[in-house]
């Protein structure tokens, strides 16, 4: 089990540095100049490949997520009122990822109408998601 936990903590880490830097990545996109075509193609790659890496990384943070709650029930029986929370919180990133997908293919496209402050405080979203989910997990607060 400690294998499964360790290899879990190793790909969530891994899942968020993603979630972390694609925000960034369109606040940059946001604030390309009119005409900047190879800036904007570039910003564009980049994205793409982190998009594309970042929801390989999610797979296997879920399904050993998944393994050592099922599997091992971990966060099963009372006093596990943290767990529930938790399974909250990792839908709400793993929608969170989602909605980088459906903004990217938005500035792609060049429908997007969000400015780059907007993304600069979507891009603090990860770090509070991340936060509330190790609070629930180490401390276990019901």
């Amino acid at each position: 089990m400690l294998w499964i936990k360790a290899l879990h903590i190793v790909f969530v880490a891994s899942w968020f540095a993603g979630l972390f830097y694609l925000p960034r990545i369109f606040v940059n996109l946001a604030m390309v100049a009119p005409g900047s075509v190879a800036e904007r193609d570039r910003l564009v790659l980049m994205a793409r490949k982190l998009l594309r890496f970042t929801t390989l990384l999610a797979m296997p943070a879920v399904a050993l997520g998944l393994w050592l709650w099922l599997g091992y029930g971990i966060g099963w029986g009372p006093g596990n009122g943290w767990m529930h929370a938790k399974l909250f919180v990792v839908v709400l990133v793993i929608g969170y990822h989602h909605a980088c997908a459906v903004l990217l293919r938005k500035l792609i496209a060049g429908s997007s109408r969000k400015s780059h402050v907007w993304f600069r405080w979507f891009n603090e979203a990860p770090v509070l998601m991340l936060l509330v989910a190790v609070v629930l997990v180490v401390v276990k607060p019901f």
